[in-house]
């Protein structure tokens, strides 16, 4: 039997705030202790652009570099469904992301 899924992943930077509050700890925070999701992972990129086509790299040269972190968590629909607009607010348009998946019981 196969159990139906929406995973969300969510773009950010290192270093991205809001209300003065880092702003992946306040996801984490949400996702964890408010809304209870099955489970959180937060990968920490070695390079990548927005947008605006400005590159972020690990670069030894450079310091105070933002680098990229994706937040992603999957869960029922209706959670997830009931969470974005919790998420939404936090994050600028076009960060997040979501489809459906499905895995075997």
């Amino acid at each position: 039997m196969m159990s139906d899924v929406t995973m969300v992943r969510i773009y950010l930077r290192e270093g991205d705030h809001r209300d003065h509050h880092n702003l992946v700890r306040e996801l984490f925070a949400l996702l964890h202790s408010e809304l209870g999701v099955r489970g959180i992972t937060v990968y920490r990129g070695v390079a990548g652009y927005g947008s605006r086509g400005e590159a972020h790299a690990d670069d030894l040269l450079r310091l105070g570099v933002h680098l990229p972190l994706v937040v992603e968590f999957f869960d029922s629909p209706e959670v997830v469904r009931d969470a974005l607009p919790r998420l939404a607010p936090l994050l600028p348009g076009g960060h997040i992301v979501t489809w459906d998946a499905r895995y075997p019981d």
